[in-house]
Parts: C-alpha cells; sequence; structure tokens
C-alpha cells in the first residue's frame, strides 16, 4: 500500500481519499452502534467515526495511542465545529489498530491548563506538553529561532558553539560549580553567558557570530528567571553602538511582522530613552511604554541608552551596572583611563525594552587592555590573574567590537502572551530550582564524590 500518511491538520487537503493518521484519542462518545473520537496530534484534532465493523473501536480510551485508516469527508453543515481548523472534516474509518494503551492519567488534557497545580503538571510535564497551547509555545519558539538563524546567516554570520565547562569569574552573578575529576579540589563553572568567548572569537577575526546560547546563573528565581536559560548571543568586529542596534531592530521587527502578522509593533523607529530620563519619568529602566495596555497584540519596544558605567556599592565602593567588559562611550574615555569623574562616565550599554520587560541589553567592548584594566582598578580588583587571558587576547590585535544578548525564553513568553517563561520552555524548573519530573538534585553516590575528591558535611 503506498504511504498515504498525513498529519490531522493536513485533511481538509485529501477530502474524499484515502488516508492513514496517527495520534492520540484526546475524546470518545460512544453511540452504540458508532463510536465517535476526537484523533490528536501536534497539528490539531479531527472527528473520526468508527462502525460497529471496526475491530477494537469499542475498546479505545483516552490517550490511547493509535493507527487509523479510512475516507476523508466533509461533515454535514449543521454539524460543523466552526472553533477548529478542521471542524468541517471528520474521518470515516475503514481500519483501526491500538499502538498503545495508556494508564489513567494524573490530570485532563483537554483544557489549556491553567487551571491546574504547577507543581502537577511540571512533574508529569510529557503530558502537558501534549496539550494544544504548550505545543504550538514550542512550535512557535523554534519558527522564532529559524528565523534569527536564516536572518543572521543571510548577513555573513557564523554560528559559533562555546565551552558549558568554562572558568569561574566574577561576572555579576552566583556561578554553577562543577568539580573536576582529574584534577581534584578545582572547579568549572557553568557559562553565566558566553560573554569572554564571543570577544575572544572578536579577536579571532572571526568578525561576525552568534549563538542560541545556553547560560547559567544560580540565583533567586522569578517568573521571567530560571536557573537555566537561552540567550540569542551575538557579537560584531568594526562597528559602532548604532549598527549594533539598528541591526537588532530590523530583526525583532521582522519576527513580528513575519511570524506575529496579529501583532502591531506601536512605533517605529524604536524609541530612545536615556537611562536618566527614564528614572525620572517611568522610575524604572525598564519603561512600558504602551499606550493601550489592554491590548495583548501591541508590541511597544523602546531603547535605553547612555546608562552610567559604575554605581556605589552598599560599602561605599564601586561596581559595574552591565559587566567589566562595556566600554565607555568615547567622549568618557579620558576619564576612564585616568580614573576620574567615575560617577559621572557613561557606559555605551544599550538596552532594548519590550512591554516593561527588559528582553536585551548589549554594548561596545573595551578592545584596549589599558581600558579593561582601569574598569578593573575602578572595581577594587587587587588580583586579576583570573583575567589574564582577556589582556593577552587584546594586546594581539583585538579589533574594535560589541554586541548584544536577547533573553530568548522572555521574548518568546511576551509574543505568545504567556505570564512566565516556564510556559515556552519545554522542560523548567520550579521557583526554588528543581525538577520535579526528573527529582533532581539529588544526592549521589558516596563513591562518585569519593573519586571528585569531594565530602558532604551535614549540619
Amino acid at each position: 500500500m503506498e504511504d498515504t500518511r498525513v498529519m490531522i491538520g493536513e485533511v481538509s487537503q485529501h477530502t474524499g481519499k484515502e488516508v492513514q493518521l496517527f495520534g492520540w484519542v484526546h475524546s470518545r462518545r460512544d453511540h452504540g452502534k458508532l463510536v465517535f473520537i476526537d484523533l490528536r496530534d501536534r497539528s490539531g484534532v479531527v472527528q473520526v467515526v468508527l462502525g460497529s465493523d471496526i475491530k477494537g473501536a469499542g475498546d479505545l480510551r483516552l490517550e490511547y495511542v493509535i493507527k487509523l485508516t479510512g475516507k476523508v469527508a466533509k461533515r454535514p453543515e449543521k454539524l460543523v465545529n466552526d472553533k477548529i481548523p478542521t471542524g468541517a472534516y471528520e474521518l470515516q474509518a475503514t481500519g483501526l489498530e491500538i499502538l498503545n494503551t495508556s494508564r489513567e492519567l494524573s490530570m485532563p488534557l483537554d483544557t489549556d491548563g491553567r487551571e491546574i497545580g504547577e507543581d502537577t503538571r511540571m512533574k508529569y510535564r510529557y503530558l502537558d506538553l501534549r496539550r494544544e497551547r504548550l505545543a504550538r509555545n514550542l512550535i512557535n519558539r523554534h519558527k522564532v529561532v529559524k528565523y534569527i538563524r536564516d536572518f543572521l546567516t543571510e548577513r555573513d554570520f557564523v554560528e559559533v558553539e562555546t565551552p558549558i565547562l568554562t572558568k569561574s569569574t566574577p561576572e555579576g552573578a552566583r556561578d554553577y560549580l562543577v568539580p573536576s575529576r582529574l584534577q581534584k579540589g578545582s572547579f568549572y563553572a557553568l557559562p553565566q553567558s558566553p560573554q569572554q568567548y564571543k570577544q575572544l572569537l572578536m579577536v579571532a577575526g572571526l568578525e561576525k557570530y552568534f549563538q542560541v546560547a545556553r547560560c547559567f546563573r544560580d540565583e533567586d528565581t522569578r517568573g521571567d528567571r530560571q536557573p537555566e536559560f537561552t540567550q540569542l548571543d551575538l557579537e560584531m568586529s568594526f562597528v559602532d553602538r548604532e549598527e549594533v542596534m539598528a541591526l537588532n531592530e530590523k530583526l525583532l521587527t521582522l519576527i513580528v511582522t513575519k511570524l506575529y502578522p496579529e501583532k502591531k509593533i506601536q512605533e517605529t523607529p524604536f524609541p530612545r530613552i536615556a537611562y536618566k530620563d527614564a528614572m525620572e519619568k517611568y522610575e524604572t529602566d525598564r519603561p512600558d511604554l504602551r499606550k493601550d495596555k489592554d491590548d495583548p497584540n501591541l508590541l511597544a519596544f523602546c531603547w535605553v541608552v547612555d546608562f552610567p558605567f559604575f554605581e556605589l556599592t552598599e560599602e561605599g565602593g564601586w561596581t559595574f551596572t552591565h559587566n567589566p567588559f562595556s566600554a565607555p562611550k568615547p567622549e568618557f574615555e579620558s576619564d576612564l583611563l585616568e580614573k576620574r569623574n567615575v560617577k559621572d562616565i557613561i557606559a555605551s550599554q544599550y538596552d532594548v525594552v519590550l512591554n516593561g520587560w527588559e528582553i536585551g541589553g548589549g554594548s561596545i567592548r573595551n578592545h584596549k587592555p589599558e581600558a579593561l584594566r582601569a574598569v578593573f582598578d575602578v572595581l577594587g580588583y587587587k588580583d586579576t590573574s583570573q583575567f589574564n587571558h582577556m589582556f593577552a587576547a587584546l594586546e594581539s590585535g583585538a579589533p574594535p567590537h560589541g554586541g548584544i544578548a536577547w533573553g530568548l525564553d522572555r521574548l518568546i513568553m511576551i509574543l505568545q502572551n504567556e505570564p512566565n517563561i516556564r510556559e515556552v520552555i519545554a522542560f523548567p524548573k520550579t521557583g526554588d530550582g528543581r525538577d520535579l519530573m526528573m527529582d533532581s538534585p539529588s544526592e549521589v553516590d558516596p563513591d562518585q564524590l569519593k573519586e571528585l575528591g569531594l565530602e558532604i558535611k551535614r549540619k
């Protein structure tokens, strides 16, 4: 028999034809001589009519995995279900094969899941993801990432993977540490971002880099944060702030217009607001500029620029507001090198904000070693040996460069009208960093700890 398998979402293209459908029993109605089911795959749901001659029809239960053969037919006009795209069609079954059965599930799957406790949904995430809403979130996330890859590739960017096992350096959040078995007592760190690696790629002469990068930060989680998350990370050589911002603004605009045509961007070009003005007018550096906050399809982008490079700590010293690798705006370079007027130095930093959320941030970097040394001097770092590789690289003919990182989870969350990033991540963690499905973090075998030269101290 020729391959007549089709996705459920395509049945309208096969009216009057014999097809094969595979999927899950989404609902079941037994009318005696006829059994009606709704069959579901990732592309949609369609009604199936099984007569008394179909062996096994009476055995079907919710979430059974089945194969069906039959003819696609139009439903009577009075019975059309206009709530779903396939509602004008049905499959008149001629054959049924039960591929697997299902136990009684721990939660219903015929709703969007919002009424179910999040702990239950996360424990049984492989079931939760069967919901149309969750599947659509992941599919649309894929489409956004593919669009980004195509856009940047067409503009001569090269996608490069950078290490996950790296070095612990002070970059603003706590690192996740990984003990080394071969070098006992030493540790790798999981990357908070690929910041140093992407700059080193610019030193290497790659000129245009990007990556859909996994990042890790051991910090308190919120609705828009997770212990591990995904960034769009990119860096460019021989550019100024305006070129980086223009490229990113074009990409964001195209993502919306091409993939989310139902949404409206409130203003283009994106408005620009100086950090000082944003704090005075909105009391936040993430202003929500929507004129109608009740419109879920209204997108108000803006750029926030001219951030102070340094801010005072509670102890009276200085810390960076973004990261230590940013360059000052050109007119403040001499102040940095001479470490004067520190509170007035403005960084070449730029954040892109959407509907009150920071979705990306970047800067032009210090490409001269003396400028980076001056930053560490202002910060009061007595020992900068952990950055020796960066100094050596910048002393090796580093080009001017700059870039940006987007919070990809956060962007998708807003575009999908979801309340937090857990709804657009396949397997998220709880607010306290637990994976309820895999039951992690968990204790490990004492022999593993011994091999690593580690010992757990119990309170």
